[in-house]
């Protein structure tokens, strides 16, 4: 069996020349590459096999302030996905508990003969209130 050197490199993925490429064409249109050192650079990061080659390409690049604003927008997206499917998630709650309460409900107005209030209407009322003012006054908490 054959061992790895202790510093072996790491192959760059297409995500990885992927990212490089992205950072190159910020880097050009923020002015801190030419379009000569541009071209160089992105023919070196298409053809690169380890991810140190890549870094080598980028590192002594700015950061970007198109590769913040994409960064900030994609942590946007992912936290109104997430908000979508916690209120998903609470109205699966609110219907669990409307079946629950009504089965509960059923059973008593079955033994009790009395079919005329529907008890659960209250709670289940004000939970659903409370849910849809969570969606008229959001939180800013994130």
């Amino acid at each position: 069996m054959s061992h790895l050197p202790a510093h072996h490199p790491i192959r760059a993925s297409d995500h990885d020349r992927d990212a490089a490429v992205q950072r190159l064409g910020d880097a050009l249109c923020d002015g801190a590459l030419d379009n000569t050192e541009y071209g160089r650079r992105l023919e070196q990061a298409l053809t690169a096999t380890t991810q140190a080659d890549l870094h080598r390409l980028t590192a002594d690049l700015p950061a970007s302030p198109a590769a913040r604003d994409r960064a900030e927008t994609a942590r946007r997206t992912a936290k109104a996905q997430a908000d979508q499917r916690a209120w998903r998630n609470e109205w699966a709650y609110w219907a669990g508990g409307a079946v629950i309460m009504t089965a509960i409900w059923a059973v008593s107005a079955l033994r009790e003969g009395d079919w005329t209030s529907y008890w659960p209407a209250a709670p289940l009322g004000i939970w659903a209130a409370i849910l849809i003012s969570y969606a008229i006054w959001p939180s800013d908490d994130g």
